[in-house]
């Protein structure tokens, strides 16, 4: 945001969620938020209704009162993110925010991280659950010992080149070979038939020239090079961070 990271009024509009967080278990969900409040020197008539506001965004309404000793791993993390949420900030700092949390807890926090997209905060979002980053990122970072190698829209990693999978029949030699318009590598396994095209855009061509053909088209099934193979490809198998 243009300023130094010490500057104090910088980072009061900066939220942070570590991985391995340490809260005060012996208070409650609301003395917790109310004392981070008091620590972004919050009004008490701002934050009581902000703090009220977040947890029922984080489902724990009505565990307000519960010492945080009780709380399970994943309402601590839930408790964590509105803790992060708190000060309004413009940008928010997630280490792994789905760590620990079921199916209905991870699609919470991937809706949270949406809304506040939407309303033009940025996230920064650090995971190796990279199924995770596929769902929720417009924009990607490969780390590997503190370097960057590679920054690009999501989008723009896993279009292009894709495989394809058509289950057919009544496909013959001849008609196989009139792909090669389109496909790079073709290849029929008994009802199974791959093709490799250069992007999505030639699907309906190569659908209408198999229904033209009198071949019956069962299904069609692209499927993307997965976020998890190109950090393999870009990374290395000797891990990242």
């Amino acid at each position: 945001m243009g300023a130094p990271l010490g500057e104090h009024q910088v980072r009061r509009r900066v939220g942070f969620l570590p991985e391995h967080f340490r809260f005060h278990d012996w208070l409650t969900a609301a003395e917790f938020l109310t004392l981070h409040a008091e620590l972004y020197q919050m009004p008490r008539e701002a934050s009581r209704p902000r703090i009220q506001e977040l947890l029922e965004l984080v489902g724990l309404s009505a565990h307000a009162d519960q010492r945080l000793r009780q709380f399970s791993k994943g309402m601590l993390q839930r408790i964590g993110l509105a803790q992060a949420l708190l000060n309004l900030p413009d940008v928010v700092i997630l280490d792994e925010p789905t760590s620990g949390l079921d199916p209905v807890g991870r699609r919470l926090v991937r809706d949270i991280i949406k809304d506040l997209r939407q309303a033009g905060t940025t996230v920064f979002l650090n995971s190796h659950l990279l199924s995770e980053v596929e769902i929720t990122c417009d924009r990607v970072a490969f780390i590997k010992h503190g370097e960057v190698l590679r920054v690009s829209p999501l989008k723009t990693l896993v279009e292009g080149e894709l495989t394809v999978e058509v289950r057919v029949r009544n496909l013959k030699p001849e008609m196989v070979a009139g792909l090669s318009r389109w496909s790079r590598n073709t290849r029929l396994d008994g009802e199974t038939l791959s093709l490799t095209l250069p992007g999505e855009a030639d699907l309906p061509a190569v659908n209408r020239y198999l229904v033209e053909q009198g071949v019956d088209v069962y299904a069609l099934r692209p499927m993307h090079i997965a976020l998890e193979d190109l950090f393999i490809q870009i990374v290395g198998t000797d891990g990242g961070l």
